[in-house]
């Protein structure tokens, strides 16, 4: 099961040290390239071009980066913003003789919320064919202008690998949500963005490997 990490916008930097997964999770990469296509784009976070996928070269984690991802209540926002989602479909490729688990999942982006207005981010996780799915959910509270980060993170002992060989779909389900509470929506404007318009802000998802027996 994954379990909720909140991480203060301070501790950002620390992401690729402190915080990413033990060598013993992680598991050795294959040597070979990973590929990930992606099959399936769905929501409305992540309109047709919004939403790129890459690999890392060392394979072992993959980033999801969007640029029009925000729900917002108050001035401005239309009656159906306050949700957004996005359901990725992604076929990835490993080389023969391994397979794969997604061991943490961080999520970052920026929020304001006014006094009394509430936010929302979750995650869903599952493998086309596989009736396992994990969800993991993390809530805010206004007042708050900042940035923003959770990750999700999974014991080892409770790693979900992909069926070896067998190419399934791994399908990636994120919301995020806000609401006005006790907040004046006529007059104030609250919204959570999982938004990397300008490149430096994107999801990390980071692998755990093992070989095939």
């Amino acid at each position: 099961m994954f379990r909720p990490v909140l991480i203060g916008s301070a501790s950002v930097a620390l992401l690729a040290t402190s915080f990413a997964p033990s060598a013993a999770a992680a598991g050795v990469p294959p040597p070979d390239r990973v590929v990930i296509d992606v099959v399936a784009v769905n929501g409305s976070g992540c309109p047709a071009g919004t939403a790129a996928v890459a690999v890392a070269a060392d394979n072992r984690a993959f980033t999801v980066s969007y640029s029009s991802y925000l729900a917002q209540v108050g001035v401005g926002a239309k009656p159906t913003d306050f949700r957004k989602n996005c359901q990725l479909g992604l076929n990835i490729h490993v080389p023969q003789g391994y397979t794969y688990a997604i061991a943490r999942a961080d999520y970052r982006g920026f929020a304001h919320l006014e006094q009394g207005a509430a936010g929302l981010e979750k995650a869903s996780y599952y493998f086309q064919g596989v009736s396992q799915t994990t969800s993991v959910s993390h809530r805010f509270s206004g007042p708050a202008s900042d940035n923003w980060q959770t990750s999700d993170v999974t014991d080892v002992e409770s790693l979900v690998y992909a069926p070896c060989g067998v190419q399934r779909i791994l399908n990636v389900n994120t919301e995020l949500r806000v609401g006005a509470g006790t907040s004046d929506p006529s007059t104030t404007n609250s919204f959570m963005a999982m938004d990397s318009t300008d490149g430096s802000v994107n999801t990390l998802y980071h692998f755990a490997w093992k070989e095939c027996p």
